[in-house]
């Protein structure tokens, strides 16, 4: 029998999670019943989407059981299997992180080679971040060549692709904010045409100073200020995509809506929000373009990489407070 270390939900956090929401359970598995597989994770995904699902509030997924295990995306190896499609030393991508072994049912499992790709870009460029990018950018703010891109969070796993995926695609120009210099630093090394310090100067001053004349996408990932500096920089028929609102996840108060939603109707802009899920259909577009793009060199992605399972906790609370650049994982073997 095989004992499992898992990272439970103890309690529900009001407002910025604690390490006290969280807590770490060993449990006995059973063996892998027909149809299942028994996989020892290597690495994990942490997410800032984790902290809605830690709340009861009604949305868009279920959120974690009290007292129950979290879970998320990993990469783990397979030990023991009753089905013939996947033998052991196998690697598989699923849904059951934060422990560091799972069983499994093998039609919820996708195969992965790491000769391809290491681990963790299963996670992140060429995993749900990168499709969340790459739909999210064409798809639904419906890039077009010539536009000017301006994306919030550009340091993180999703924002970074944003950008490099629209000056791949014939951007005339791509903005991108951050916390930091270093931050700021780093995207301007992957090809953004400006990076903005949102801890340094009023985030609004900042991009009518980048992009003089306009912007015609705007990619969201954290409301509030942005989006309400991202609305008075657009243009007419300007075209916005809402991926997340990390700004407000830890919020305990109704916080203030942008204070010129008005402009929406004289600048006819279209604001969209968007699930990877509704996008599963153009996955093998994502993989060939972006995929092809990452083995060129021309796409790059940075991870930050924590170490063991018992330090996932600390790792989540330091994403969320923008400790990461790149995609946040957990490596346990």
């Amino acid at each position: 029998m095989t004992t499992a270390l898992e990272v439970h939900l103890a309690s529900r956090p009001k407002g910025v999670p604690r390490l006290e929401n969280f807590a770490f359970v060993e449990t006995a598995l059973p063996a892998p019943a027909a149809g299942e597989v028994l996989v020892r994770n290597h690495v994990m995904s942490l997410d800032p989407y984790m902290r809605g699902r830690m709340s009861a509030a009604k949305s868009y997924a279920e959120p974690y059981a009290l007292g129950e295990v979290m879970h998320g995306g990993a990469v783990g190896e397979v030990l023991e299997s009753t089905v013939d499609s996947l033998v052991p030393g196998d690697f598989v991508l699923h849904g059951f992180g934060w422990r560091d072994h799972a069983i499994v049912r093998a039609d919820a499992v996708a195969k992965v080679d790491p000769a391809v790709a290491p681990l963790g870009a299963y996670l992140g460029v060429l995993g749900m971040p990168g499709l969340t990018a790459y739909a999210g950018l064409l798809d639904v703010a419906e890039f077009r060549t010539g536009d000017t891109v301006f994306v919030s969070a550009a340091a993180g796993a999703v924002g970074s692709l944003v950008g490099q995926i629209a000056r791949l695609r014939g951007a005339k120009r791509v903005i991108g904010s951050a916390g930091g210099p270093e931050k700021v630093q780093h995207l301007l090394d992957l090809g953004f045409d400006a990076a903005l310090d949102y801890k340094a100067a009023p985030i609004g001053e900042q991009l009518a100073a980048a992009a003089p004349d306009g912007i015609d996408v705007y990619f969201d990932n954290v409301g509030g200020d942005h989006l309400e500096a991202a609305i008075s920089a657009m243009n007419v028929h300007g075209r916005i995509a809402v991926c997340g609102m990390i700004s407000l996840y830890n919020a305990t108060e109704p916080t203030p809506a942008p204070r010129n939603l008005m402009q929406l109707v004289g600048k006819r802009i279209t604001m969209r929000g968007m699930l990877v899920s509704d996008h599963a259909g153009r996955r093998a577009d994502f993989i060939r373009e972006v995929g092809g793009w990452v083995r060129s060199g021309e796409l790059r992605y940075t991870e930050t990489v924590v170490e063991g399972l018992r330090n996932a906790p600390e790792a989540f609370l330091s994403l969320l407070s923008g400790g990461n650049t790149g995609k946040m994982l957990v490596r346990l073997v």
